[in-house]
């Protein structure tokens, strides 16, 4: 039988005599997912829609690194990575130091890019991993003996996020 048919069947079978009870398993919402007609659809992850190729291979690489490495650190970074523009705000220098306080040696990493901050006098000694830099904010991070690192030079260091502290910018203050 054709698979209109045999449903068509089921369905007379089920619906022929009412006062009867239907025998289990028949019931049209007891039955499984219907490969024949495609299965059901899973949710895709988003993927990047940039065309930036230094962009699309940190996502190659943290693909990669969020299959093979047992760190739920690469799955966040890989997330962050595919969102959109409006979801990777920028963090300023200040609050950045702010959060930073009392962490010495350990990483910061945003994705997203990181700006200056002019009301910020003394610029504490940091190392930064961030998409992108300001010149300025590079220049004073770099002034302050600290360090500016790319997300592939962090993926050689400490693949499994160890030493690292995850932030991100203000997400809801845009305007």
């Amino acid at each position: 039988l054709k698979r209109t048919q045999r449903l068509r069947f089921q369905h007379r079978r089920f619906h022929a005599a009412p006062h009867r009870k239907a025998p289990r398993g028949s019931h049209p919402t007891s039955m499984g997912i219907d490969i024949e007609a495609g299965g059901r659809v899973k949710s895709k992850a988003r993927v990047t829609k940039s065309e930036n190729p230094y962009t699309r291979l940190l996502c190659k690489l943290y693909k990669f690194l969020s299959r093979r490495a047992d760190s739920k650190f690469n799955k966040v970074i890989l997330k962050r990575l595919n969102m959109t523009r409006k979801s990777k705000p920028p963090l300023s220098l200040q609050k950045l130091a702010k959060l930073m306080a009392g962490k010495d040696g350990k990483i910061a990493v945003v994705v997203g890019p990181v700006t200056d901050d002019k009301r910020l006098y003394e610029v504490p000694k940091l190392s930064v991993c961030a998409l992108c830099f300001t010149e300025t904010a590079r220049a004073s991070i770099l002034k302050a003996g600290g360090e500016c690192l790319t997300f592939d030079k962090l993926a050689m260091r400490s693949p499994l996020g160890k030493g690292t502290v995850l932030l991100r910018g203000p997400v809801k203050a845009r305007q």
